[in-house]
């Protein structure tokens, strides 16, 4: 009898064994799901709330945003195993496994509202040149960016500098603002935009004696130092870099007193204004252009996407016949569809106002309306202000 009792009890506790260090291989299974199904369902609704803003700002009601503060999910694996006889006939002398076992998840996640008065001016502020230069230099059409972030252009004229509002309703200045922003989309479609730092040569002199042995080692590393014995002093000069300038020739061609003209010309201006200078001889210049796009803010965007909804309807602008052939020239900057019934076939859809608000993420400008809500997502990372926490999120396995 032993005989048959023992291998039998070793089969068992060979499973159990085996059914143990399985629940070791499932915790990181687990957790790795848990991880992607949370980073999910926070992106989905954070894209659903963009859409439910761009809704409220259609019906002029004030925008809010929620966030997810605070994700833990504990997970709670429970094995039980046993052995028992076989119940009938010659089997009972066989001992066969009793196995069990449970997953149990128990989420807890903080919501918290996005709101208060650091967040408030950030929504409020027009975003700064150095932001746009940055996503610029992720190779977005700068189409797609001025249509979104841009709220006017401003042209130097011999006479003065001239406004033109990128808003539809202002027909004059819309259409020069779209035709402007085309041209520069054309010179990015033949690789000929510059968007570059002006570097620029600064210089200092100071007397020689105000200078100690210690103090002139620290200036030697931070500057080029020239002595003139004449006059007894320190000449100190140094490379820094100016503001951002959009051309369609290397800055760097340029001398350096043409390049501290430029950057004093910068100066005098916003920090949420970007500079052009477009010149003749070069892709694009048969049609020189010099002068700003004013930024906007977030909640500024917002209000554009929801009133071209009715109120604002966006239209098609030709490109100037100066212009070199453009690749994309979309009627609207975000293809929005708004619908009493909803739609099919598209992702980023959401009911909101007693309508759907949807991207139409279908027919040939799918890949623009794509970048775009991406685009607008990304903006709001940059202005969104970090959401008070209750505790140190985190994903726990117990066992």
């Amino acid at each position: 009898m032993k005989n048959s009792v023992v291998p039998s009890a070793w089969f068992s506790l060979g499973i159990v064994s085996c059914l143990l260090s399985l629940s070791g291989c499932l915790s990181p299974i687990t957790l790795t799901r848990a991880v992607i199904a949370y980073d999910e369902a926070i992106t989905e609704s954070q894209s659903k709330q963009l859409l439910v803003n761009i809704a409220r700002a259609q019906h002029h009601q004030p925008i809010h945003f929620t966030g997810a503060s605070n994700v833990a999910a504990t997970f709670d694996f429970r094995f039980t195993a046993g052995a028992t006889p076989a119940l009938t006939g010659d089997a009972s002398r066989t001992i066969l496994p009793v196995i069990g076992g449970s997953v149990a998840e128990n989420p807890t996640i903080s919501i918290a509202p996005i709101e208060g008065e650091e967040f408030t001016k950030r929504l409020l502020t027009p975003f700064h040149e150095a932001k746009l230069t940055l996503l610029l230099r992720q190779g977005i059409d700068i189409d797609l960016l001025l249509r979104l972030m841009a709220k006017e252009l401003r042209v130097n004229q011999s006479d003065g500098t001239i406004a033109y509002r990128n808003n539809p309703s202002d027909k004059a200045g819309y259409e020069m603002f779209r035709r402007v922003v085309l041209h520069l989309s054309a010179i990015q479609d033949h690789n000929s935009l510059y968007v570059e730092p002006l570097r620029i040569e600064r210089s200092w002199t100071i007397p020689a004696d105000s200078v100690t042995a210690e103090g002139f080692k620290a200036l030697e590393q931070e500057y080029q130092v020239a002595y003139d014995a004449k006059d007894k002093t320190f000449t100190l000069r140094k490379q820094i870099e100016g503001g951002t300038l959009i051309t369609n020739y290397d800055p760097n061609i340029l001398s350096q007193e043409e390049r501290a003209r430029l950057q004093s010309e910068n100066e005098q201006g916003l920090p949420h204004d970007v500079t052009f200078d477009i010149r003749p001889g070069h892709v694009g210049g048969d049609w020189p252009l010099k002068g700003d796009f004013r930024l906007r803010s977030f909640n500024a965007m917002l209000n554009f996407l929801g009133l071209s909804l009715a109120e604002e309807p966006e239209h098609h602008i030709e490109k100037d016949s100066r212009t070199p052939e453009v690749m994309e020239n979309p009627v609207k900057t975000m293809d929005l569809i708004l619908s009493s019934s909803a739609p099919s076939g598209l992702d980023l859809v959401m009911k909101s106002h007693g309508n759907y608000y949807a991207v139409n993420t279908t027919g040939p400008q799918a890949r623009w309306n794509r970048e775009a809500f991406k685009l607008l997502s990304q903006l709001f990372q940059m202005t969104v202000t970090e959401i008070s926490r209750a505790g140190v999120p985190s994903i726990t396995i117990a066992k």
